[in-house]
């Protein structure tokens, strides 16, 4: 089987973080959401996969990934001018999948356990296409499944106003190359996109065979601020403990705890976990980080309590004060020039100069 990572979208929602950088390359544990991907991808044994580029800085993710062999997969690059849709970037893989069957998988999508045990029910069974469904609270923000009493996929509708079930679509699909026939006959739609909901419609419609599994843990699409903030929670819920840091005395440490190489936590620090620290990162004496906090390489925590938040990069902290649920873009500093406690909420993009 071959495999494809959409990896296109304007990623609105996620303005200013997306001025800079596609959404999947966001930290998520101090790893780019769609590296999970690619990693459950290569784990199911699936090592030829095509990165389906979009128009937000594609030279950064062929900068971090490279031709792929540094994480066991083969990466082929394909340039989607405009996001016209999904079922328009999977038309554009029709070479690289050759006539063989393949998952398109989204790049912004996360799933618990993976899709290995999936893979190798699709490859057992006689389905022309699988879809994985998720039972969820605002089915109509999604693509939604349809049933008969029996319990058969009948329909699929996109983002319905009324939905039929509260299934929605993950953004994992397993194809056989019969997929590229319907999407051909497609149209826009009120979107101006192809929606690869109609095209697997139209194979229900023409008498193929389209099965369903239903995902048993969580799934997240990635697509605001709070998703990623949720999605940081339960990667580090399934962390473990790991040092590879220096701790000086009287560090405490609590609960799980990751740091990378070469980080230092001073004394009198309070590192509570979950949590990681990434490579080259220091935290000094009397900082605090808590609960579900990721906090990537090259950064500096001088003061301050910082919890359930995502520090990306080569970033500054040094405030008198308590940073919660915020999303901290790479090169970005924040300061603190009084010493008046309060609680402050972030947002910001790349190379972010704060002072408070």
């Amino acid at each position: 089987m071959k495999g494809v990572i959409l990896h296109g979208g304007y990623g609105t929602k996620l303005r200013p973080l997306t001025h800079t950088g596609p959404k999947q390359l966001i930290p998520v544990a101090n790893k780019p959401i769609s590296q999970y991907v690619l990693e459950d991808l290569r784990n199911s044994n699936i090592r030829e996969i095509a990165i389906i580029l979009g128009g937000i800085h594609p030279e950064k993710v062929k900068e971090h990934y490279e031709n792929g062999q540094k994480l066991g997969v083969k990466i082929q690059y394909i340039h989607q001018d405009e996001p016209k849709g999904i079922a328009h970037a999977v038309s554009l893989c029709e070479e690289h999948v050759n006539n063989e069957p393949f998952i398109v998988y989204l790049g912004d999508n996360l799933i618990k356990g993976g899709i290995k045990h999936f893979v190798r029910k699709f490859e057992n069974s006689t389905y022309d296409t699988m879809i994985l469904l998720c039972k969820v609270k605002k089915p109509q923000q999604f693509g939604v499944a349809k049933f008969d009493e029996n319990g058969k996929l009948i329909q699929l509708i996109e983002k319905p106003k009324e939905p039929p079930s509260n299934y929605a679509l993950t953004g994992i699909y397993f194809f056989k190359p019969v997929i590229f026939q319907m999407i051909k006959q497609l149209k826009p739609s009120w979107r101006g996109e192809l929606e690869i909901t109609e095209a697997i419609q139209l194979l229900l419609e023409n008498g193929y065979k389209v099965g369903y599994e239903i995902v048993q843990g969580w799934w997240k699409d990635t697509g605001t601020p709070e998703d990623i903030l949720e999605a940081n929670r339960l990667v580090l819920d399934e962390l473990k403990t790991e040092i590879r840091g220096k701790i000086e005395n009287d560090t405490s440490i609590q609960g799980r705890v990751t740091t990378g190489k070469n980080s230092i936590i001073k004394e009198n620090a309070l590192i509570r976990g979950p949590a990681i620290i990434g490579e080259n990162t220091t935290i000094e004496p009397n900082v605090y980080i808590g609960p579900y906090t990721s906090i990537g390489n090259n950064c500096t925590i001088k003061k301050g309590e910082i919890e359930n938040s995502i520090i990306m990069d080569n970033c500054t902290i040094n405030v008198n004060d308590r940073i919660t649920d915020s999303l901290i873009a790479p090169h970005s500093k924040i300061i603190s020039n009084n010493n008046t406690p309060h609680g402050k909420k972030f947002i910001i993009g790349e190379r972010t100069h704060i002072e408070l």
